[in-house]
């Protein structure tokens, strides 16, 4: 069958649906409650004429899903990274590691809070390999961040084990993974804290916000403070004794809004849905896939169950024979890409150069031990294999027929490509 990209007939007739899970549920249950906020004339989550407690009402209903006791939601994803990192008191001087396959967030979060990020590579899951951990430890590194990339859940056994034996703090970068498992335990409440974001890209979204959980009350109280100008404003919720006399300590403001407790709230209830349709969709695609071309290669996962979903990640012989599978099924009318361009996050010039809005260099110069030097080539696997993993976004719109078509166009493109 000849290839749409040269003049056959595509595999579909009109592109996929968008890839923003939660936004694309929304309806009715969003606008009601988010209304109920504007007529009682309270968007604020602590005080006014009528507040209705959105922001509350979601913390809840994430705690219990989650099976978590603490769960504080913040204004974004990248919020919840620095709270998260603030409430376990990192810092200038020093380092935490980030996997080189990671949003700028990730990043980013560890040097706001004046702390500097080392690089782990990747493996074929293109998530953090712990086996190169050791490689970039020493005794200047205070944390790891794990980070399941697009519903891939992280070898967290491994991770935990590590930190442990050399007394490291994990947090975990949930933003892409709202609902991915490992071994039954939800990504985000397997290490010391977690981060979530419900951004319009997300699993769940109101556009933008945040969550930090945790199993530690004294964490739990540092990132309250830290997200709401030292405060703690609800202690009789949470049965801690926190005078802050003693306690309180200069924070910031990375509260979340009624308005935008009043989404969440309504799109929590739809997060069975929307994760039970992805996996379904994800795993007749993957099935179709492996029965009808016995060499593809999907990315590795350490737990098939856990595994949300939400994207196919399929890993090609090389960058520019992906390029021409990108460009083959565009013209099917099925839209699969690399993840960030291609590129380790830190091929970005501000973190390449080590750019920050403090022109001094700050964090950069503290006088570390062990000197932080970046290249283009510190991670070799991620050099490698990230330009040549492309994904496909399952959406939990699609129809048996949408993913008849998916795979109808996936093989015939392979094939015509010779793969």
């Amino acid at each position: 069958m000849e290839l749409a990209i040269n003049g056959g007939k595509p595999a579909r007739s009109k592109p996929l649906p968008p890839n923003y899970p939660g936004a694309m549920m929304m309806g009715a249950e969003e606008a009601e409650l988010a209304a109920r906020t504007i007529l009682a004339q309270s968007p604020f989550r602590y005080y006014g004429p009528r507040v209705q407690g959105a922001v509350r009402a979601f913390e809840d209903a994430m705690a219990q899903q989650l099976g978590i006791p603490y769960v504080l939601a913040v204004s974004s994803g990248t919020a919840a990274l620095i709270v998260a990192l603030k409430a376990l008191g990192i810092g200038y001087g020093d380092k935490v590691i980030v996997p080189a396959n990671t949003f700028i967030a990730t990043v980013g979060a560890v040097i706001c809070c004046n702390a500097v990020p080392v690089f782990c590579d990747v493996d074929e899951s293109l998530n953090l390999d712990p086996s190169d951990l050791p490689r970039v430890m020493d005794d200047e590194v205070k944390a790891i961040i794990a980070v399941p990339i697009l519903g891939n859940p992280c070898e967290m056994d491994a991770i935990m084990r590590f930190a442990e034996q050399h007394h490291l703090y994990v947090i975990e970068d949930v933003a892409q993974s709202c609902g991915t498992k490992y071994k039954g335990n939800y990504s985000g409440t397997i290490g010391h804290i977690g981060a979530f974001s419900f951004q319009l890209n997300k699993i769940l979204t109101a556009g933008e916000g945040g969550a930090v959980v945790t199993r530690s009350g004294e964490w739990f109280e540092r990132s309250v403070r830290y997200h709401d100008q030292g405060m703690f404003r609800e202690k009789h919720r949470y049965g801690l004794d926190s005078p802050d006399e003693t306690n309180a300590f200069i924070g910031q403001n990375y509260r979340m809004s009624e308005l935008t407790g009043a989404v969440l709230r309504a799109q929590w209830d739809k997060w069975q849905q929307i994760t039970s349709s992805m996996k379904k969709h994800y795993r007749t695609i993957r099935d179709a896939l492996t029965a009808e071309i016995p060499n593809v290669q999907f990315r590795k996962t350490v737990d098939e169950d856990g595994e949300l979903g939400s994207n196919l990640g399929i890993i090609l012989p090389s960058g520019e024979i992906a390029g021409k599978f990108v460009q083959a099924l565009q013209a099917e009318n099925i839209s699969v890409s690399p993840l960030y361009g291609g590129k380790p996050v830190y091929m970005m010039p501000q973190i390449l150069y080590r750019r920050t809005v403090d022109l001094s260099g700050f964090p950069f110069d503290y006088p570390f031990k062990r000197p932080v030097v970046y290249s283009e080539h510190m991670c070799p696997r991620a050099s490698d294999l990230m330009p040549r993993t492309v994904y496909l976004p399952v959406s939990p719109l699609l129809t048996d027929q949408d993913t008849q078509e998916i795979i109808d166009g996936l093989v015939k493109v392979y094939r015509g490509l010779g793969l």
